[in-house]
């Protein structure tokens, strides 16, 4: 019955060090009906990250003219450099039917929410703030300075959570990852991503109530 039902847009957040990398990795492993939106960044790769894979990345300058040409969904400064979501890449994955995830911090997420309603926005959070500091410490990329800088940085983002629609903790991240892909299932099935279907069976009842 009808077309095949587009993909539907994943924003996933999460404080710096509570896996987000890790878990999406794993779901795009596991599940072939997502795929991952390659944000562009203006920051220094860290070690074993390629161009193109990981992040687009770029200068202060190619940056503003994507911007000047509407060429991004999303944009937002972060730690002192530019993060940003291109469009086309991520209209031709929805169109596919691929649930496209976009990694991107809670400034960019309110964004996508105002200009796609029917997006999903998950938050990330891990067991505890201990935890979260612990991991960021063992990560080994980063200095004193720059972990105290992610760790001030989430007493910020900790205001913002509620705008999200749902919070998953991740403390087993097998676990969690099948608990993001179960809300993306239920996700797909809520009457507003289903507009196409409804309109579609509506068309139907009212031709089978006239007599056609």
């Amino acid at each position: 019955m009808g077309q095949e039902q587009k993909g539907i847009l994943i924003v996933v957040s999460g404080f710096s060090g509570a896996g987000k990398g890790t878990i999406i990795r794993e779901l795009l492993k596991k599940h072939d009906d997502y795929a991952l939106s390659v944000s562009m960044t203006t920051r220094d790769p860290r070690p074993g990250e390629r161009d193109g894979v990981e992040y687009f990345f770029t200068d202060k300058k190619h940056f503003e003219e994507t911007i000047r040409q509407n060429g991004l969904i999303e944009y937002a400064p972060y730690c002192g450099n530019y993060y940003g979501t291109p469009r086309a890449y991520v209209e031709e994955q929805l169109e596919m039917g691929k649930n496209v995830i976009l990694e991107i911090e809670i400034q960019g997420a309110l964004k996508i929410k105002d200009k796609f309603p029917e997006s999903l926005l998950i938050f990330l959070m891990p067991p505890s703030a201990e935890e979260l500091k612990r991991r960021l410490e063992s990560r080994g990329t980063e200095s004193a300075d720059q972990i105290g800088r992610r760790l001030a940085r989430a007493v910020e983002e900790s205001e913002g959570v509620e705008a999200y629609d749902y919070i998953v903790v991740n403390e087993e991240p097998e676990e969690c990852v099948e608990e993001i892909h179960r809300l993306v299932d239920a996700a797909r099935k809520a009457p507003v991503r289903r507009k196409a279907l409804i309109q579609e069976i509506r068309s139907e009842l009212k031709s089978f109530a006239k007599g056609e």
